[in-house]
């Protein structure tokens, strides 16, 4: 799938300004807000996405450790680099991500990270969690 082509969940840190152009490029986005869960943690977050099977688009770098690290389930993550700084270097970034569409198969976390008038994206395709059936022992 490309990148355009998943629905979003934006993480609360995520300026109201870049969920307005996205959703103005026709990107199905829902804010943390509308979905109820302002303050809630990032396993929360990620669980919500997930059941919606939505990519969390985020300057968290918590998610990636949830997905990584401890290996929740995950559909995607767009973590974006540098964060909280206003959303005009949000939005340039984005599309740019959004000009080069990159192909991309679920469960991943792409990073895209921008340095002046440059944007490095990297992608890390990750393990989906494997199937427990009655009696298995996730550990």
């Amino acid at each position: 799938m490309k990148l355009r082509d998943f629905p979003l969940l934006a993480d609360q840190n995520i300026h109201a300004d870049v969920v307005t152009l996205l959703r103005a490029e026709g990107l199905a986005v829902v804010e943390v807000v509308d979905a109820q869960l302002s303050g809630g943690s990032d396993a929360l977050i990620l669980t919500r996405a997930v059941a919606e099977g939505r990519v969390v688009l985020t300057h968290d770098a918590d998610f990636g450790t949830l997905a990584i690290a401890q290996g929740a389930p995950v559909v995607g993550i767009v973590y974006l680099r540098p964060g909280h700084i206003g959303p005009e270097p949000t939005i340039d970034t984005l599309q740019h991500l959004f000009a080069v569409n990159p192909d991309l198969t679920p469960p991943f976390v792409l990073v895209a990270r921008r340095t002046a008038d440059r944007v490095a994206v990297r992608i890390r395709p990750l393990t989906p969690p494997a199937a427990t059936t009655e009696g298995d022992s996730p550990l």
